[in-house]
């Protein structure tokens, strides 16, 4: 087993807010996150995956496919966009750095295993000092 990883960045803005909260309760667990006006990020998205080398390749998976599948299907989507605005898979729910991960995942887990590899993880770097993982557990 070998695992490849590719790197895509995309800039997003976003609001973290609870409707069903007071202004007073959001502002106390998301601070400037909860901003009316919203807040953006430059994300990069790392994906992993892994398999078996093919012996005619070379390669775990094509990472020029694998490349145009990440950006295909979820980071074009994600790029210059208001997360809580204009992104279908992400309409209605917490745009946090842990369920925009998990969304990914739905999108890109049955992508990639058409290729006869597995995903193995998404880490998805918010700031220098916030990032997340997901192994789709």
């Amino acid at each position: 087993m070998i695992y490849i990883q590719r790197r895509e960045r995309f800039s997003a803005a976003h609001q973290l807010y609870n409707p069903n909260w007071s202004e007073e309760q959001n502002e106390a667990v998301f601070g400037k996150c909860a901003n009316q006006n919203f807040h953006g990020h430059n994300f990069e998205m790392i994906v992993t995956v892994k398999g078996e080398v093919n012996p005619d390749t070379g390669f775990v998976m094509n990472l020029v496919d694998l490349k145009n599948i990440i950006q295909g299907k979820v980071t074009d989507k994600l790029d210059h966009k208001n997360l809580n605005l204009d992104v279908d898979f992400l309409r209605g729910k917490m745009t946090s750095t842990e369920n925009i991960a998990i969304e990914a995942w739905k999108i890109l887990q049955p992508e990639i295993a058409k290729h006869g590899v597995e995903l193995h993880c998404i880490r998805l770097v918010e700031t220098e000092n916030n990032s997340v993982e997901y192994y789709g557990e």
